[in-house]
């Protein structure tokens, strides 16, 4: 039998051991948001109903990705979901996430509800700056159309890229009349801090570069080939 003298010892390096292992961390909302994101990217830039979405993203300034959308209600309705911007420099690839929130209004009869998986292609320059100085309304002086559906019939050189955004949205559930149009899409500072740490805004995120998280890599990884 193991004397009680060994028995302490053995006792004492158990918890030694197990006080030097690495803790065992819960997905912060952050890191499971710019999971959810690639998954919803995975999803449509794949999907045959979407066949055109490579193409725009490929031409894209940026990209916006919101895992889901949410659309509903009676007489009052409202709108929302968090989401990722992804923005692409030329020479040094796609940026690191900013984190994003669309929140909108509206009244009228309606009836149901809705949840959209939706990957918006910010197309130029005016547009993502909008976004990035959190000036952003969906119509106005900034337009956005839904993106072509159904399966690719040809070449996208024939495609007209006239407005300044795209979207793609993968819906399920039933809602009259889904339109974009006047709802806002506002930057989450606190999110950004929480993900970076201190000083990182959607610019210093997205266009200075200055940050970056490991955990985002899985994102890059899918939009990469694009």
């Amino acid at each position: 039998m193991m004397s009680v003298a060994r028995r302490i010892l053995a006792g004492a390096l158990l918890l030694l051991v197990v006080g030097c292992a690495e803790p065992v961390s819960s997905p912060t909302e952050q890191q499971a948001l710019v999971d959810e994101a690639r998954i919803t990217f995975d999803k449509l830039i794949t999907h045959p109903d979407f066949g055109e979405l490579p193409d725009f993203v490929k031409r894209s300034k940026a990209v916006m990705i919101f895992p889901s959308l949410v659309k509903g209600g009676v007489v009052i309705g409202g709108e929302g979901g968090d989401g990722v911007l992804v923005a692409r420099d030329p020479s040094r690839g796609w940026s690191d996430p900013a984190f994003y929130t669309v929140a909108a209004g509206s009244l009228g009869l309606q009836l149901g509800g809705q949840v959209s998986e939706t990957v918006f292609t910010v197309m130029n320059d005016r547009a993502l700056n909008a976004l990035i100085d959190n000036q952003f309304k969906f119509g106005g002086d900034i337009s956005v159309a839904a993106g072509p559906s159904g399966k690719r019939t040809g070449s996208s050189a024939t495609t007209n890229f006239g407005s300044d955004i795209y979207s793609f949205a993968f819906t399920e559930g039933l809602f009259g009349g889904v339109s974009f149009e006047g709802a806002g899409v506002l930057k989450r500072d606190s999110w950004n801090t929480a993900y970076y740490g201190e000083g990182a805004t959607p610019y210093a995120i997205l266009i200075q570069r200055k940050f970056s998280n490991p955990n985002s890599r899985n994102l890059l990884s899918a939009l990469e080939p694009y």
